[in-house]
């Protein structure tokens, strides 16, 4: 096990295999062993880097509110503690808006940026809809087993959890996450207000120099794929797509598509 001092908390984090270095950073209440079928493929050509966000799994205890620009620092850190100088940067949801900030506050660490499910504006996936108050309202109320099915819920389109084992989906999820998906972590409050409180449309332009790649999911009804367009729109010379029949939760359920671009853009730049 391995942590990184960041005075006021330990930050977990993991290393694997060799070759040109890849941050991964994750999203809301997702411990970094969420990049697990990520990484499992791309340590085979490059030296990967997770790590739990502060006051999530192993990254505790952590007092006081939670700010982006704090975890991107906490991120910028981990690199010099690993002895990276330079890094390719790749985020999913609150993990993407932490990249983009990296990416401002330290352009020269950044080798290329990959934004997966993720926008400018935290405030648009921290919006209340009819469907995210029935959504979180299922994952809170009832019993466990139907907590964790609602979850699955989330990441998952229909179509992909039609002839399922859903409890065994669950506790495969929960092993990557980090955490039984009946509950929630106490930091997931902290880690929202910090999203949506965090606007960076106005200053991407300043990120044209970093070649960028931004992945949405057509039936993600968290980060919509408009807001990828947006991020697109806004990052000058960036590369946009869209996977189609895929949800928020497209790394988990959609991992071989997922890799193969993934790879194609880390080794294109």
């Amino acid at each position: 096990m391995a942590f990184c001092d960041l005075g006021d908390v330990p930050l977990y984090y993991e290393l694997a295999g060799q070759g040109e270095p890849v941050l991964f950073l994750q999203g809301v209440g997702v411990a970094g062993n969420g990049w697990r079928p990520q990484v499992e493929t791309l340590q085979h050509r490059f030296a990967t880097l997770i790590c739990d966000n502060r006051g999530l799994g192993r990254s505790v205890p952590c007092h006081g509110p939670i700010r982006v620009e704090t975890m991107a620092r906490d991120a910028l850190q981990l690199l010099a503690e690993v002895g990276w100088d330079r890094a390719h940067v790749v985020g999913h949801s609150l993990g993407g808006l932490i990249a983009q900030e990296l990416a401002l506050q330290a352009p020269q660490r950044v080798r290329s940026l990959s934004l997966m499910c993720t926008f400018a504006r935290g405030r648009q996936a921290a919006r209340v809809t009819p469907w995210v108050l029935w959504m979180t309202w299922r994952t809170r109320v009832g019993s466990r087993r139907n907590r964790r099915r609602a979850f699955l819920e989330l990441l998952y389109p229909p179509e992909a959890l039609m002839g399922v084992d859903l409890d065994q989906r669950a506790a495969q999820v929960a092993d990557w996450i980090g955490r039984d998906l009946a509950d929630s972590p106490p930091v997931l409050m902290k880690q929202l207000r910090a999203m949506s409180r965090h606007d960076l449309s106005a200053r991407l332009g300043e990120l044209a120099g970093i070649p960028t790649w931004i992945l949405s999911a057509a039936q993600d009804r968290i980060a919509c794929p408009s807001y990828g367009e947006e991020l697109s729109r806004r990052i000058p010379n960036s590369v946009f797509e869209i996977m189609p029949g895929a949800a928020h939760g497209v790394t988990l359920h959609r991992p071989e598509e997922v890799n193969t671009r993934l790879i194609r853009f880390l080794t294109g730049t």
